[in-house]
């Protein structure tokens, strides 16, 4: 079996924080794939960069694909962590990405397109999110792919400790959305605390990034 990594440029106006990003075009968003998610909370993390966080808000509230919204944290000037609820009217990729058994991997915006970096099984099974964004109207692009040995079978850089740390979250469906297994967990699974596991999934997913991602040209020494 060859594993892939594609990313993917997607659009429409009923994707989550689409029409937030919109109302508030300074703003650039990315979701926190390390963030601990209790899937029973229906509550999702992103890192939200804007110039008038007022201005964010605002959009927030008249963003059809959004209930409640929090900001968590200020990390630094113009930089946060937000949760929000999503309703019933927002168009969601991860779920037809798990039932394909993938993982997006990062989700970002780009105005108001969104990047997504995908990690799936198998090639043929994209198939999966293009019928679903064919059937619903989603301007889909397939902006590059790459191939590569099953996690189980290559190291791609990764220690001992980082390729079981990623194996034993993705069983237990860590990278689902809504997760199925909270990070503390996967952390119990492995017999470490929680910061461990944090970063041994950061660390590993970057490795795995660098590995199949990034031309040996643009890798860091």
């Amino acid at each position: 079996m060859i594993d892939i990594k594609a990313v993917v440029r997607v659009k429409h106006p009923d994707i989550v924080l689409t029409e937030t990003v919109t109302h508030d075009r300074s703003s650039k968003v990315r979701s926190v794939s390390e963030a601990g998610t209790d899937p029973t909370s229906g509550k999702f993390f992103y890192h939200i960069e804007s110039s008038d966080f007022s201005q964010f808000e605002d959009g927030l509230r008249n963003d059809s694909t959004i209930g409640e919204f929090e900001r968590v944290i200020e990390t630094r000037d113009k930089e946060a962590i937000y949760s929000f609820e999503y309703t019933d009217e927002a168009k969601l990729l991860s779920p037809v990405i798990s039932t394909a058994n993938g993982v997006i991997l990062e989700m970002e915006n780009e105005g108001e397109d969104w990047i997504l970096t995908i990690w799936m099984p198998e090639r043929t099974n994209l198939i999966h999110l293009w019928d679903y964004a064919q059937q619903n109207d989603i301007d889909i692009d397939l902006l590059r792919v790459n191939e590569y040995d099953s996690l189980g079978n290559t190291d791609a850089g990764l220690t001992d400790s980082q390729r079981e740390a990623l194996l034993v979250a993705f069983e237990k469906g860590y990278f689902e959305e809504p997760r199925n297994a909270t990070l503390s967990e996967v952390a119990t699974n492995l017999d470490i605390s929680q910061p461990a596991a944090s970063g041994l999934l950061r660390r590993g997913i970057k490795r795995l990034i660098v590995s199949s991602l990034i031309d040996d040209s643009e890798k860091p020494e």
